[in-house]
């Protein structure tokens, strides 16, 4: 039997490599999709156990960045880092347009308004005000640890923009522990306020320092404030719109009846995106458009959803933003155990920690002294819970995002020593102090059912008419009268009357029987979780 030599042409071979080459593609794609859903199912089950044993040591948070660093050290061990780096070869682009929009926009979109509103005053002090100070303190001190040289020197613009990524906080272990041990509802709102508006201010600072570091001349402080409110309240502006017009969308277009509902639920998942993209085509931050886009939203358009359609976005926006954090904390820890780190900078790192501690002092303690100089004696912040604020400032996946940008931003290396010493930080922050978190806010009493209020009269902000009810005359002094009036002149005016007058009757066809079964479903399921004393309102 005789076989014939069958030739092959160039081609032809050439067809051949390339199917081979792409069907190896397309397995290591596979094992890589395989790998990255064990490792969820692994954070997410451990997550549960943890919560369900109430082992507050390790975080969820520290769960999965534990995770991801196990994955790391194993594949340097194995020497199959090579592998693992292709199967999570994403880069910032991918974090911002497709991991971080839920997570923020979720943000916005669980804010409790009544004790988001009635802390308004509060929570932009901390959020703008406090997270500039942080900024500029962070920057200024080590601008100067590195002019003496006590640690590696950097330019004082990309100081200042290390200090604005840095500042922005990820307080997800300290809201859980809230939720899990409950505490006061206006501690809870300014936590979770400060660190959703932190987030907006921070990238606007970035952003701004990035354009002042990539165009020198002609930058004076005027320019950059004006940089800086372009972004910020821009971005603001841009996402109030898209969530204004979405309401007005699902109030009048009619989508709320049972043929229609997956037109409903499918249009409300498009509108943020829409916002985000929006945002960035007009050279304005995506991310605080969307955060302002989801606030609009949940106060307005959500309650022009059907019932169905309600339950669904809750549920889908809930489920998109715990996938894309969990993901974010294992691809964290990852890139901590594989990446190329300047670890030769460990005086940076270690005074960047000693700095940042500083700025959020200074962020939490002085923003604190000026609210409570306009409150009443039984409205002031108390001292254990300016404490609780300044513990729960960790740093999280907004400063790692931003860090990862630096890399890029800034030449010559220095970008990846702010990288090292952010991924440093976040590792320090979310595995030590994350780990210690329950243990301090036990020891300040500032969690649990039993917590102690002060029974004394005060003066209660009245949803019915959007005024303050003055306590007893007789006990005020000429001078609390004064500010007393003035408070109640500014309430007439405020956004809650506002609110209730004219916007929500505008862009929702809300009527009173929804907003009380609204206002009873919310009562019924803080109640769980936070203790809310009636005669204890953080209202500025």
């Amino acid at each position: 039997m005789v076989i014939e030599d069958v030739d092959i042409s160039p081609a032809r071979a050439a067809d051949v490599v390339t199917e081979t080459v792409a069907s190896k593609a397309e397995q290591a794609a596979g094992l890589g999709i395989l790998l990255q859903i064990m490792m969820l199912v692994l954070a997410f089950v451990l997550g549960h156990v943890l919560r369900r044993k109430k082992i507050y040591v390790v975080p969820e948070a520290s769960a999965s960045l534990l995770i991801g660093l196990l994955v790391g050290v194993l594949a340097n061990i194995s020497h199959t880092q090579t592998s693992i780096r292709a199967w999570f070869n994403f880069h910032e682009e991918f974090f911002f347009l497709f991991l971080l929009p839920p997570i923020i926009f979720q943000s916005g979109f669980s804010l409790a308004p009544q004790p988001f509103f009635s802390n308004f005053g509060a929570i932009i002090t901390f959020a703008i005000f406090g997270t500039c100070l942080a900024s500029v303190v962070t920057g200024v001190l080590v601008f100067l640890g590195g002019f003496i040289h006590l640690v590696y020197g950097l330019p004082f613009v990309e100081c200042l923009m290390f200090g604005a990524l840095i500042s922005a906080t990820d307080p997800v272990t300290v809201l859980s522990i809230f939720q899990e041990l409950g505490t006061d509802v206006n501690l809870y709102a300014l936590v979770f306020g400060e660190s959703v508006l932190n987030d907006a201010m921070a990238i606007s600072l970035y952003r701004t320092m990035s354009l002042v570091k990539t165009h020198p001349s002609g930058q004076n402080l005027f320019m950059v404030v004006v940089r800086f409110l372009e972004t910020f309240v821009g971005s603001m502006s841009a996402g109030g719109v898209v969530g204004f017009i979405s309401a007005l969308l699902f109030k009048y277009a009619g989508l709320s009846i049972d043929s229609l509902q997956n037109l409903e639920s499918c249009l409300f998942v498009l509108f943020p995106y829409f916002s985000y993209m929006l945002a960035e085509g007009l050279g304005l931050s995506g991310i605080v458009s969307i955060l302002f886009t989801g606030m609009v939203m949940k106060h307005y358009t959500y309650s022009n959803l059907s019932r169905s359609s309600q339950r669904f976005v809750s549920s889908f926006f809930e489920l998109i933003s715990s996938l894309a954090e969990t993901f974010v904390f294992i691809y964290m820890g990852i890139d901590i155990a594989m990446e190329k780190h300047s670890w030769s900078h460990v005086g940076f790192i270690c005074f960047s920690v000693i700095s940042i501690g500083i700025a959020r002092a200074a962020n939490v303690f002085c923003c604190a002294y000026l609210i409570n100089l306009v409150r009443p004696q039984q409205q002031k912040i108390p001292p254990k819970h300016q404490k609780a604020l300044w513990y729960s400032g960790l740093r999280g996946a907004m400063a790692f995002a931003l860090a990862l940008q630096s890399v890029h931003d800034l030449p010559e290396g220095h970008g990846q020593t702010i990288f090292t010493a952010t991924t440093a930080i976040v590792m320090l922050t979310v595995l030590l102090i994350g780990g210690s978190t329950g243990t301090m806010l036990e020891a300040l009493e500032v969690v649990g059912g039993e917590i102690n209020s002060k029974e004394s009269p005060l003066p209660s902000f009245e949803e019915s008419n959007g005024s303050y009810v003055s306590p007893q005359k007789e006990e005020l002094s000429p001078g609390s009268k004064i500010k007393l009036k003035l408070r109640e002149l500014n309430s007439a005016a405020s956004f809650k009357a506002l609110d209730k007058n004219y916007l929500t009757p505008f862009f929702t066809s809300q009527n009173e029987d929804d907003e009380e079964e609204e206002v009873v479903e919310l009562l019924a399921s803080r109640s769980a979780g936070f203790h809310d004393p009636q005669q204890e309102h953080y209202s500025p």
